[in-house]
């Protein structure tokens, strides 16, 4: 067989790749016909619920089920904590019921006994000195650096303080500011659990998951069976943001259950626990000074950093600190706070948006000292950048500007015009971003009576991965959206990586053209055959397999594809990333301008308009790229504005760990968005690089920009709620 050449259609040839498509699935959402895990009720199925722990430290002295499991309608009832366990955070697990009705369950919960000894709580991240007080506070790590590595011994570390105060010195403006980001959580919609059912030896576990492929041996391991004998099963799922890449001992709880008592469980986590305990995002402060020149271009940066991931050590890395911008003299500085809170998981761009907004608006701040432009400050700090992206940079700044209408409406901080006590102002941000594929394969099968089948092991989070597919297939085949079955969402499909790091577009585009193209490859051969031609003059368009150039000489599909006799052509695909035809890349870079109005009577932040500039290498689908875009902006006002985890100091309570508390924005809450797609030919040529993390990193950090332009006060925590508002200009006014 003749070796295909792999490569996308070039630029504005293409059929179906680069146009406006709606997602093959959204008539199954749209209708409710989408079954989630939630959804999944096999017959007979058994209902399970999770006691989170009530106490945020405390050490197990006994946990009775014995009286659960005698209320009627109550199956069975285990303890997931023994005697001794030392419980870390608030809503932990420490028991199951599982009953016949939810009402059976909810009683068997009430009737636990637990018994425990109080330990000591912390939860405070936001103070440095009471974690270092209470002894919560560790060295998480630090790096110095001007114009060399770390300093090793104490006349290194005594010129590195000496260096640092000669520059900030020299500089001509200098900014001492304090940031920071509070905790969230994933809020997934869908919370976290699976339903498990058995059929002898073999478990099917109905699971909420971003890694169908990677989940079967986190089933089989505990279960003392082998991954063969398990399917991860996931059509659909309702949010994960990184939380759900695990089983989790909730997930192998059930399918023990299931396998005990004979009958399949359904285990998906309430409310409050889902808060509580999987998954949110680490928290971010930091002390800064930075020096500049006449000009606003930052020389020095000199930070020390803190945060807290939970229960366990680490929290933002600073390795994002500074963030993009990449100043030969700094140093950094982390420490890590131990709380008495769930431990953190991934949550859309690990680092960055904390990174972000604790880093870009010290350089907002540069440019209000000097009076500057915020955007004439940016421009000229991008020769700093270590991502080889200033020349994006540059041409999306422009059109992000020309979209906002920035120098007709950009005011020196605090100077902008008033409406009674309403003041308006802009900011901006810029962000980096990875999003290579990673290795993965698919399983292209064309039938003798012209089906066309792709499977893989993927999951489709709400990104439209099902249509990516779907529109790759039809593409290389020269056939409608509809004349492509894409099968996804099963661990017996072929590997797939997890969704996480804006991995799975680059990844599966790359596996489905080189598996379609090389099919299509054999299936040429077979045609050239028949009409005695070369086989690589064929190509396929327009439900036809035919000589380029001459539509007449060649065979419908159906015709083509009944060369294959009896038996279906199947062939593989693997993402590779090897070839010298850009299938796939990765390192993206964005830039997005925030316009806001803040009351300053009631503190109270409006967003006017939001424009987000993203380039992400060739983009398959832009109806779907363009959503993307819009969910990651919302969620990055809901970061800015309104989102937190609020703790109470003294008994470790995580106090809005319900829908009802925990605020989010409303559709009339987030203002007019604005996307741009940035595809020049040299990006498009590029190849495919995710896109799904990408533009949540920048919008708190814009907002938080934007309110201090509006203001001339810098909110420096976020979210920026109408209290913080109001206390940062009284701050202001007592100063």
């Amino acid at each position: 067989m003749a070796k295909a050449k792999y490569s996308w259609p070039k630029q504005g040839t293409a059929a179906i790749i680069g146009t406006q498509q709606d997602r093959v699935d959204g008539m199954a959402k749209a209708t409710g016909a989408a079954k989630y895990s939630y959804d999944i009720n096999p017959p007979n199925v058994l209902l399970a619920r999770a006691l989170g722990c009530p106490h945020a430290h405390c050490s197990v002295k006994s946990i009775d089920v014995s009286a659960a499991e005698k209320v009627p309608g109550v199956v069975k009832a285990v303890a997931m904590k023994k005697p001794g366990n030392e419980i870390r955070w608030q809503g932990d697990p420490i028991a199951v019921v599982v009953g016949e009705t939810e009402g059976a369950v909810a009683e068997g919960l009430k009737a636990i006994k637990f018994d425990y000894e109080a330990m000591p709580i912390f939860v405070e991240d936001e103070d440095l000195a009471a974690a270092e007080k209470a002894d919560r506070a560790g060295g998480g790590g630090g790096n110095t650096q001007l114009e060399k590595e770390a300093p090793e011994d104490a006349d290194e570390a005594k010129f590195a303080d000496q260096e640092i105060e000669r520059l900030l010195k020299d500089s001509a403006a200098v900014v001492e500011g304090y940031y920071g980001i509070d905790v969230i959580t994933h809020m997934c919609l869908e919370p976290h659990g699976s339903t498990c059912e058995w059929d002898g030896k073999k478990l099917t576990a109905h699971l909420s998951t971003q890694n169908v492929s990677g989940t079967a041996s986190q089933f089989a391991d505990p279960l003392g069976i082998t991954a063969d004998e398990v399917t991860v099963h996931c059509d659909y799922i309702g949010g994960g943001f990184g939380s759900k890449f695990q089983v989790d001992s909730w997930g192998v709880l059930a399918a023990q259950l299931a396998k005990d008592i004979g009958r399949p469980v359904k285990l998906m986590l309430d409310r409050d626990v889902e808060l509580k305990t999987a998954g949110c995002r680490p928290s971010g402060y930091i002390k800064v000074r930075i020096g500049a020149d006449k000009d606003g271009v930052v020389n020095v940066w000199d930070s020390h950093h803190w945060g807290t991931n939970g229960a366990t050590p680490g929290g933002v890395d600073q390795g994002v600190i500074p963030y993009v911008f990449n100043p030969k003299n700094r140093r950094r500085k982390r420490t890590t706070i131990v709380t008495n809170a769930s431990p953190t998981r991934a949550w859309r761009a690990p680092n960055h948006p904390q990174g972000c907004a604790m880093s870009q608006t010290a350089y907002d701040d540069i440019a209000a000292k000097l009076g500057l432009d915020s955007y004439d400050v940016f421009l000229r700090n991008l020769p700093s950048v270590a991502n080889n992206k200033q020349e994006v940079y540059e041409a999306e700044m422009k059109v992000a500007a020309k979209l906002m209408d920035w120098k007709a409406k950009w005011h020196a901080h605090g100077k902008g015009p008033a409406k009674g006590s309403v003041v308006s102002g802009l900011g901006m941000a810029i962000h980096t971003w990875g999003g290579g594929g990673q290795a993965g394969g698919c399983l292209v099968k064309i039938h003798p009576d012209g089906g066309v089948e792709v499977s893989l092991g993927s999951q489709d989070l709400g990104t439209g991965t099902r249509t990516v597919i779907n529109m790759i297939a039809a593409e290389t085949f020269g056939l409608p959206l509809e004349s492509v079955t894409v099968n996804i969402g099963s661990s017996k499909y072929p590997r797939s990586s997890a969704s996480g790091g804006s991995v799975t577009v680059a990844g599966v585009s790359e596996a489905t053209r080189r598996g379609t193209q090389d099919s299509l490859t054999k299936l040429c051969e077979l045609v050239g055959k028949k009409l005695d031609v070369d086989p690589t003059t064929l190509v396929a368009s327009k439900g036809r397999i035919h000589v380029a150039d001459q539509a007449d000489k060649g065979l419908t599909w159906k015709e083509a594809c009944s060369l294959l006799g009896m038996s279906p052509q199947e062939v593989k695909g693997e993402f590779q990333r090897a070839d010298d035809n850009h299938l796939s890349s990765s390192q993206v870079g964005g830039v997005q301008m925030a316009e806001v109005e803040v009351d300053k009577d009631t503190g109270v932040v409006r967003m006017k308009k939001f424009v987000a500039v993203q380039d992400m290498g060739l983009i398959i689908n832009p109806r779907g790229a363009t959503s993307q875009i819009y969910g990651a902006v919302i969620m990055g006002i809901s970061a800015a504005l309104y989102e937190q985890r609020i703790m109470d100091p003294k008994t470790g309570a995580f106090l809005n760990a319900e829908i009802a508390d925990y605020k989010l924005p409303r559709l009339g809450d987030v203002g007019e968005i604005v996307v741009e797609l940035y595809q020049p030919e040299s990006e498009y040529n590029r190849g495919v690089v995710g896109l799904g993390e990408p533009p949540a990193i920048s919008p708190a950090a814009a907002i938080s920009n934007a309110v201090a332009n509006a203001l001339g006060v810098r909110v420096p925590v976020l979210p920026m709620t109408p209290k913080r508002v109001l206390e940062a200009l009284q701050k202001a006014r007592n100063a």
